[in-house]
């Protein structure tokens, strides 16, 4: 008798196949935190590790399937219909489940020794085999191992066909369209677990490290994704030799208190002001998208695009020779919350999961409520990784969890993202440090209809618009309703009480590379660094003297001076400065008030001080130093090759530096 059947052989197999391997990955995530889950995590605390680990299993299990789906669509291929392709099929599958064995008894052992899930650069000790090889047979049961996973192997290849047997052992109808239907519906479905969620960005490592803490994402994560994942960075590393060779110059540079050459220590402790009983102030610290200084009013730019932004620096404390570590806006939130220039190449250190542990300034701003808001979604980048696995108790805002609509690809408009965030923020009794990030100012400079009509739109000829650093009026509008946003938000905040306790600071996440004419020297734009040259201001009436600095700051320089301005004790293990120290203020060497910049698109790295810049390629070693005050070439006099040298010294030591504490700038743990 005929059975009719809604789903063909091959998809019933494909399904079976799937939840045996979703069924082994399970158990296999269970032993791993019976093995190695620390005594102070409680069990009830691990199931949204296991929840998300279904996804990232789900994922490489549709890898899986969604090849074998489409091809075995064709009656040639479909192994229930040639031999040839059941051979083949199940030698790909017995390859595929060794490999799967190995990775995950590699996973265990790498997590045992490293407390890291597998990554990519274990392909690094394969340089060295024999050393390696020898390591690993000194160390672990390697036969035992191996008999186990041919074991493995052969007994999940065994229940493999097994279940083809039993599906294909009968005789049973489909229908032709239920086979076409369900087949589509299944390869869509496989698809979308691929894809991860639905939604615009795909689900990432990162997204593990939202969790509570690094063993739930390392938990939720497999080997097979930590690996992949980390494919691109394998290379990725430091040289110690170098970065302990310039230890004493940045030593002395960054002022460490208690040296240690050996050990490598960086960490200044700073006592604070702050006087028990006393109101705390909050943060508003406020990354605006592609804030370029030489189109903004405050350098006197005839356009005006900035008005009230102009207005607040004259409020504020202004830094107006700040320099981002490099271009993009990914490595900008990086330096920002880090302190530590984004150094990686050619990704960003935000998407290599070994650089995901990272110390925060942040963290020591205790008893405070730490919140993010963005328009869009921090998936982009992998930002979300880098938040929520070092800012402590993070609460994230991302777009829909506001009641505004998207307006276009970056999510809802900056001037809602505002209101939203005052409104929040608002509704805080204890003291917060809150991060607001902006994206209106950026391709495709969308400007929402619901605000034309408070906000008006200003046109210039192409010639004028070239002439003072913009492409056109949908740009400089744009960059106009940047700062239109900026002042509603002052405007709505300044009627709430959380107003006249807070520090406001506002930095651009990077510049523009563009001509700015006669407003700048020429090495700004020839040297590039209109792209990296941004606005920094604090803003604290009452609490804060107005004043404009010409002193050169960085990103990385926020945090310790934010900190500083609320009296906040901490402790500092990156690169950055606080920019109020007199002693820096005062300091007549240049080199004493410097931000390095790194152009990954050239690969050069540089030193800019208030009166010049120094450039060094990373592939020649080709070298140069120019004026940043005036158009005169530099002299070729000792004094200047001097300053070639010490310039190099120093350029090259945050270089290394840097490449150092990106994989050894860990957060502490609890009670150490």
């Amino acid at each position: 008798m005929k059975k009719y059947y809604i789903q063909s052989r091959l998809l019933r197999w494909l399904l079976g196949i799937g939840i045996s391997f979703l069924i082994i990955m399970s158990l296999l995530r269970i032993i791993f935190a019976l093995v190695f889950k620390p005594i102070n995590i409680p069990w009830n605390e691990m199931r949204p590790a296991f929840s998300m680990g279904l996804r990232y299993d789900a994922r490489i299990i549709c890898v899986l399937l969604l090849p074998l789906l489409v091809i075995g669509s064709f009656r040639h291929c479909n192994p229930f219909d040639s031999r040839l392709s059941r051979r083949i099929i199940f030698w790909f599958l017995g390859i595929f489940i060794f490999g799967f064995s190995l990775f995950y008894s590699s996973d265990f052992a790498h997590f045992s020794y490293l407390s890291q899930r597998l990554n990519a650069q274990v392909l690094n000790y394969a340089e060295d085999t024999s050393i390696s090889a020898r390591m690993l047979w000194q160390t672990y049961p390697v036969i035992k191992i191996l008999l186990g996973m041919i074991i493995f192997t052969t007994a999940f290849l065994w229940l493999i066909k097994r279940l083809y047997k039993q599906v294909g052992g009968s005789v049973f109808v489909v229908r032709k369209a239920n086979r076409l239907g369900w087949s589509i519906f299944w390869g869509l479905a496989f698809a979308v677990a691929i894809f991860g969620r639905i939604g615009q960005y795909p689900l990432r490592w990162s997204d593990a490290f939202s969790l509570r803490n690094d063993f739930e994402a390392n938990t939720a994560l497999n080997p097979i994704q930590s690996f992949f994942s980390t494919l691109n960075f394998r290379n990725s590393t430091y040289d110690l030799k170098k970065a302990k060779e310039y230890y004493s110059l940045m030593a002395d540079h960054l002022g460490v208190q208690q040296r240690d050459s050996v050990a490598l220590n960086y960490e200044r402790t700073y006592k604070g002001t702050d006087t028990p009983g006393t109101t705390k102030p909050n943060i508003v610290l406020v990354i605006c998208e592609s804030f370029s200084a030489y189109k903004s009013s405050m350098w006197g730019n005839p356009l005006n695009a900035t008005p009230f932004f102009d207005q607040l620096c004259k409020n504020g404390v202004f830094f107006d020779h700040c320099f981002t570590p490099s271009f993009g806006t990914a490595r900008g939130v990086w330096a920002t919350i880090t302190g530590i220039p984004d150094v990686e190449i050619p990704e960003t250190a935000s998407r290599n999961p070994a650089m995901v542990d990272q110390s925060t300034i942040i963290n020591d701003f205790t008893g405070y409520e730490k919140m993010y808001f963005i328009g869009g979604s921090t998936s982009w980048a992998n930002i979300r990784g880098l938040l929520m696995n070092n800012i402590d108790g993070l609460h994230l805002y991302e777009g829909q969890d506001f009641s505004a609509s998207k307006v276009d690809v970056w999510g809802i408009s900056d001037k809602n993202l505002f209101i939203g965030a005052n409104e929040i923020l608002d509704k805080h009794k204890s003291p917060f440090f809150a991060v607001i990030q902006t994206a209106d100012n950026h391709r495709p400079y969308t400007i929402p209809t619901e605000d034309l009509a408070t906000f008006k739109k200003e046109s210039f000829p192409t010639d004028t618009l070239k002439k003072y650093g913009f492409e056109s009026d949908k740009e400089l509008n744009a960059f106009r309703y940047a700062d239109y946003c900026i002042q509603q938000f002052f405007e709505a905040a300044r009627k709430k009480k959380y107003f006249d306790n807070t520090i406001f600071v506002f930095v651009g996440d990077h510049g523009i590379a563009g001509y700015t004419g006669d407003m700048f020297p020429k090495s700004w734009t020839e040297q590039g660094l209109t792209s990296e040259h941004v606005p920094l201001l604090f803003y604290s009436p009452g609490r804060l003297q107005p004043g404009k600095i010409n002193n050169v700051s960085s990103q990385i320089d926020i945090l310790p001076t934010v900190a500083t301005i609320a009296g906040i004790p901490y402790h500092n293990t990156a690169l950055g400065r606080n920019l109020l120290d007199t002693n820096a203020l005062n300091h007549p060497d240049n080199l004493k008030n410097c931000a390095f910049i790194i152009d990954h698109n050239v690969h050069k790295i540089g030193l800019v001080t208030s009166k010049w810049y120094y450039q060094r390629s990373l592939e020649n070693g080709k070298q140069q130093l120019v004026s940043v005050i005036d158009n005169k070439p530099v002299d070729n006099s000792p004094e200047q090759s001097e300053k070639i040298d010490s310039s190099r010294r120093l350029t090259e030591a945050y270089f290394e530096t840097a490449r150092y504490l990106l994989f050894n700038n860990k957060k502490k743990k609890p009670g150490k």
